[in-house]
């Protein structure tokens, strides 16, 4: 997890992961924040990065980086995914898939803002045509990997590196799952603009697909 200022919620979000994973799980987070969140992290047995805020994919690379498990699962921080739907993320992987992606659209994410939920359908037409392949919610937070895919794969994107971690995968055939989830309103005030972070994810999309494209 890449992680700022979200106090409110990181504890929860530990806690449940502790719950579902009977303890068993190394947590990552890396933060940037000015309030409690890491302390709150570290009370919680996650292990902390700390850095300046430079950005969500900054955060997140580093944290895949910190992973030392096979299976690395990202989520987000803000209690807005079912932490209690990890064994069935966990199982397709065992069962032979390289990266299980929640979409959070399948179920309509009525918790989502309107125009955020509309703008993520957006990106996933957008994704799809330049993929030539049908996928749902390029931005969703809550995956599972191999963690050979990602050390695989170089990354580039910061805003949207949730896209390019599931499109670079979806391009070179790795085995790709989509599986549909929940998805809840978020505790604590959201950090991104969507005006501005759906510009930047929009460019990374058009900029990883393009890439793709040529060099398939």
């Amino acid at each position: 997890m890449g992680t700022y200022n979200e106090e409110a919620a990181i504890g929860t979000v530990l806690e449940d992961i502790d719950g579902v994973t009977d303890g068993r799980a190394e947590v990552v987070c890396v933060d940037g924040s000015d309030d409690r969140t890491p302390e709150i992290a570290e009370e919680h047995g996650a292990r902390v990065i700390r850095q300046e805020p430079q950005g969500y994919g900054v955060a997140v690379e580093a944290a895949l980086d910190a992973a030392t498990r096979d299976v690395i699962v990202t989520t987000d921080c803000d209690d807005t995914y079912p932490m209690e739907a990890l064994p069935e993320f966990l199982d397709d992987i065992n069962d032979g898939y390289d990266v299980v992606s929640g979409d959070r659209l399948y179920h309509g994410a009525e918790a989502m803002p309107a125009f955020n939920r509309f703008g993520n359908h957006a990106f996933a037409v957008v994704a799809s045509a330049l993929l030539g392949e049908r996928v749902h919610d390029t931005t969703t937070g809550m995956r599972a990997y191999r963690s050979d895919v990602i050390e695989d794969i170089e990354w580039t994107e910061n805003t949207g590196l949730s896209a390019e971690l599931l499109m670079r995968p979806l391009a070179r055939g790795y085995d790709i799952r989509e599986r549909p989830i929940t998805y809840a309103e978020r505790a604590g005030e959201t950090k991104l603009d969507p005006l501005t972070g759906g510009a930047e994810i929009a460019k990374s999309i058009l900029k990883v697909g393009v890439e793709e494209r040529l060099d398939g």
